[in-house]
């Protein structure tokens, strides 16, 4: 851009409480600061150059004091708008006010002398003050033509302040036909020397005749503002430049502007984006105090309105600019002289080394060019070795390591460059110095030699001053860079340790092969474990995917220990996909042992219905057949075996459910061979194995023909048992009823009344040896018993009679014969003891069987009253019993015959009785109530004495003496009375 007319002239006139002789002597401290060069330069004038040199600095003062004050009443100033070039329209847009740093203006005001005097030379003539040697328009006429090789319009030789305006018209005019658009550049401001106004023309020059000629293209000033403002705040993630109104609401822009370039004067980490008023103001006080920047703009102005006016902002941010890239121009300008020096400098070289043959100097004059030249020379390698520093980027891998860079950099603008700053100062003047002895002495100009002229010294100072501009900022930028690097590689080794603990183990866990030992409820205990392991994984996918974003962008910042970083990452990555895929050939395997584990636990369940009751089955047939059987027919064997025909022909169907059984176990066994699946347990559902079933099947196919040899053997002897029962069956059929019809003739005989007694008698003698007669056949049927007994046959369907039932019957017979023998024999006792007739035995014999209505051959306790009564007898409940106990002593409840006869016969006979023996030992005894022994010694024969001795009890009455017996009780225990 164009330098405008300085802007503070009038920014200077606003501000309050400032008198015009303030702003005056403030704009002239700015406006001429190349006093002190005049001063030098004077040293070598004459006489008359110093006093033209002092009314030349008193008219300037004071012309520019009338320019100040009435700059907007003239009207001679060049307002040109000619040029057709694009690269001037960037003007239209552009505020040209200017606020230069004293810095910058004077390194401007050097560098633009030195480059006039670089074409000037070609003419044979310099400058020494650029605002002061231009007022008369002759050099700047002059300048113009050597650089473009044109002539310009004749000029005015004049002394007046006219013809110097004219002059200077006539330079402005040959800017303006080439193109070059000049606002508010009047002629009479540089014929007043305003330093400012003359510096802008210059550097307007410039632009036009050296940087335009190498430059590739231009951008508006606008545009180019803009995209520089973007550039310098891209590091600050809060300020977002777009244009030149909303984007500076904030104040953050103006303050990261300042930041950016001169980061000690804002501590930027400390504003706030919602404190707008606070960032504005830090900003424009900061730029006024630090910076000579003029408060352009109020803060309540911005903050309060909508959109902050655009030329207003651009103004101000144009201010900042040009304070902080005033360098630039200088640097430009050195390029450029380089640049076309570039092409000249084999004339150079053959033009200085001509003048240095043929030129005699004296020997000061020498002494000065050998100054100049070991000065050169210095200075040129000084340069020649420092500028591979400052141009070395390569960065160290550690803070520390850049903060020494930095801390020499420090050094090097604190300590090593000043001094080379006034050693080049010193040779300009030097040079200048030896040129103007030339010039007095009429000498041709010195050149010194190739290389070390002003040109390349000056050159080789923007080279220098080049790698110096950005060494700092490069420095600052890589410690910024490894502090960002070494926060992501510690975050990196942070995430990375976790992950790495994280999956420590992992791999051995999901690669475990617990499911092929594993049970269906274990698997799917797993499967529950793996799933929540699958969530657990996909969670953690996140850190991974931070620790590959954190290397990758740690290898695009190039850390130094990026292989490391890579490696790490890299196997974090591998181990992450190995154990995706181990976690899915897990899933995999787990879900395939779980459906393995399901079909064969679906064939157990279906093995243990049916092996439960087909064993079941086996068992009972098994206890069936060998179950001891117990028959006693021929029919229950019978039944037997054709059960036992039934079973065998449900064997063919049973033996295919075995079959169908062991086949489900075959199909586990087949799974487990086929997918190698480990069957630790046995099967839940039942005890029972193949083994059991096949053994159990296999005894009962052992037992069958057993069960079949047993039932033959069974047949057999139940045949033979009912061979048995039949021969004992005919015999007992015949011996029962014979036994039966003897006893019913002995009965008969016993009471019928057919002859004597003694007839009775000799009959029943007979009947008694025919009976004995018979026994033959009754030891041939015990031994018939004998062989049943022994074939353990306990019933015989083809007789009523028992063994028991003959013996019985044989014994009754016996008794029965013998009884009826003894009854008749005591029948013929008692006949003939009480002398019974015959005729009264039989009458007798029909009263008992008249009333033994039972026919039994006795009368029960009713028949034998009966009998009584019938007889005359008149008794009461008492004398019936005692009669009862008389005839049945036994209590049987029954009279016999004999006892009947008994009672009958001591009815009608004289017999003894208790009380007639009473009687005879009362007799005996003197008419005691006891008897002596020796008194029964002497009555009685010795052995009746004795007997009654021994069995008579001792006497107790009153009147008892020792030795006395009772006879009493002695007598009735004779009848059956009393206990004997």
């Amino acid at each position: 851009a164009l330098p405008p007319r300085h802007s503070g002239l009038r920014l200077l006139e606003k501000k309050a409480g400032q008198t015009e002789k303030d702003k005056e002597s403030r704009v002239w401290g700015r406006a001429n600061g190349a006093g002190n060069t005049r001063r030098r330069r004077s040293v070598y004038c004459s006489a008359g150059e110093n006093k033209r040199e002092r009314e030349r600095e008193t008219d300037t003062v004071e012309s520019y004091r009338m320019d100040h004050h009435h700059h907007h009443q003239q009207h001679h100033h060049h307002n040109y708008d000619g040029g057709e070039n694009d690269y001037m329209h960037q003007e239209d847009d552009w505020d040209r006010d200017l606020l230069l740093d004293p810095a910058w203006e004077k390194q401007q005001r050097k560098t633009f002398t030195a480059w006039c005097n670089s074409h000037l030379r070609k003419a044979g003539t310099q400058i020494e003050n650029i605002e002061e040697d231009f007022r008369d328009g002759l050099k700047l006429m002059l300048l113009l033509e050597v650089i473009s090789g044109e002539r310009l319009a004749k000029p005015e030789r004049g002394k007046m302040r006219v013809h110097k305006i004219s002059n200077v018209n006539k330079a402005l005019d040959f800017i303006a036909s080439k193109g070059v658009k000049l606002v508010s550049i009047g002629a009479e401001e540089i014929v007043d020397g305003n330093a400012k106004m003359t510096l802008g023309m210059i550097w307007t020059i410039i632009l036009r005749f050296a940087i335009q000629d190498i430059s590739v293209e231009e951008t508006s000033a606008k545009e180019g503002l803009l995209l520089w403002c973007q550039r310098k705040t891209a590091p600050y993630k809060n300020v977002n430049i777009q244009n030149f109104h909303i984007s500076w609401k904030d104040g953050l822009g103006f303050c990261a502007l300042i930041h950016r370039h001169r980061p000690e004067l804002i501590d930027y980490g400390k504003l706030r984006k919602d404190d707008p008023m606070t960032n504005l103001n830090t900003a424009f006080d900061v730029a006024e105090k630090y910076l000579d920047i003029p408060k352009m703009l109020d803060a309540e102005d911005i903050v309060g309105t909508a959109r902050p006016d655009e030329k207003a902002i651009m103004t101000y941010v144009s201010s900042f600019y040009h304070a902080f890239s005033g360098a630039q121009k200088a640097i430009m300008t050195y390029v450029s002289c380089y640049y076309h020096a570039f092409s000249g400098k084999q004339k150079a070289e053959t033009a200085a080394n001509r003048i240095c043959k043929v030129l005699a100097v004296n020997q000061e004059n020498e002494q000065l060019m050998e100054d100049y030249e070991k000065l050169a020379t210095d200075l040129l390698e000084w340069i020649r070795r420092t500028i591979p520093w400052l141009e070395n980027r390569v960065p160290d891998n550690t803070m520390q390591a850049m903060q020494q860079k930095l801390e020499d950099f420090r050094d090097y603008r604190r300590l090593h460059k000043p001094p080379k700053v006034q050693e080049k100062c010193q040779l300009e003047i030097n040079f200048n110095t030896l040129q103007t002895k030339l010039r007095l002495s009429n000498r041709p100009a010195f050149m010194p030699s190739e290389g070390k002229m002003v040109s390349d010294v000056s050159n080789a100072w923007g080279r220098l001053e080049g790698a110096e501009k950005g060494y700092e900022e490069w420095l600052l930028n890589e410690i910024r860079r490894l502090e960002r690097l070494d926060h992501l590689a510690e975050k990196f080794r942070q995430k990375a340790t976790i992950h790495e603990a994280w999956t420590d183990g992992k791999e051995e866990m999901l690669q475990q092969k617990d499911y092929e030992t594993a049970s269906l409820s274990d698997i799917k205990a797993l499967l529950k474990k793996h799933e929540a392991f699958e969530s657990d994984l996909a969670a953690h996918q996140d850190r991974v995917e931070q620790i590959a974003a954190i290397a990758q962008e740690l290898n695009e910042l190039e850390y130094y220990d990026s292989p490391s970083v890579n490696a790490r990452c890299q196997s974090i990555c591998d181990e992450w996909d190995s154990l995706g895929v181990l976690t899915q050939k897990r899933s995999e395997a787990l879900q395939k042992t779980e459906k393995l584990l399901e079909t064969i636990d679906q064939l157990y369940l279906e093995f243990a219905k049916r092996a439960a009751p087909f064993n079941n089955w086996m068992e009972g047939a098994m206890e069936d057949l060998q179950d001891t059987f117990i028959v006693h027919t021929i029919e229950e064997i019978q039944g037997l075996s054709t059960a036992h025909e039934q079973f065998k022909a449900t064997l063919p169907e049973a033996d295919k459910e075995r079959q169908a059984i062991l086949g489900i176990h075959n199909e586990i066994a087949k799974i487990v061979q086929t997918y190698h699946v480990n069957m630790a347990g046995s099967n839940p559902y039942t005890t029972i194995n193949p083994q059991e079933i096949n053994a159990k099947w296999e005894k009962v196919r052992q037992l069958v023909p057993q069960r079949d040899q047993a039932l033959i053997e069974e047949h057999a002897r139940q045949q033979n048992n009912e061979r048995l029962r039949r021969q004992f069956a005919n015999q007992a059929n015949v011996i029962g009823p014979w036994i039966q019809t003897k006893m019913e003739e002995i009965g008969r005989i016993s009471i019928e009344m057919h002859g004597t007694l003694e007839d009775q008698l000799n009959h029943l003698r007979q009947y008694e040896k025919s009976i004995v007669n018979y026994k033959p056949k009754i030891d041939q049927l015990e031994g018939d018993h004998q062989l049943i007994q022994e074939a353990l046959i306990f019933d015989n369907k083809h007789t009523n009679y028992t063994m028991e039932h003959i013996r019985v019957g044989w014994e009754q017979l016996l008794t029965t014969i013998a009884r009826t023998i003894n009854e008749i024999e005591n029948q013929v006792l008692t006949r003939d003891a009480k002398g019974i007739s015959q005729e009264q035995m039989n009458e007798f014999r029909a009263s008992f069987n008249h009333f033994d209505r039972k026919r039994t051959g006795m009368m029960d306790a009713e028949d034998f009253r009966a009998c009584l009564i019938s007889m005359g007898y008149n008794m009461g409940e008492v004398e019936f019993a005692r009669i009862m106990s008389i005839v049945d002593p036994n209590r049987m409840g029954v009279v016999t015959f004999q006892a009947f006869i008994d009672f009958m016969s001591r009815e009608t006979a004289d017999t003894d009785t208790a009380d007639q023996v009473m009687a005879s030992f009362k007799v005996l005894a003197g008419d005691k109530n006891y008897i002596l022994a020796d008194e029964l010694r002497r009555e009685l024969p010795p052995d009746q004495a004795e007997y009654c001795i021994a069995r008579m009890t001792p006497y107790s009455g009153p009147d008892a003496v020792p030795g006395a017996l009772d006879y009493m009780s002695f007598s009735t225990a004779l009848y059956g009375e009393s206990d004997l």
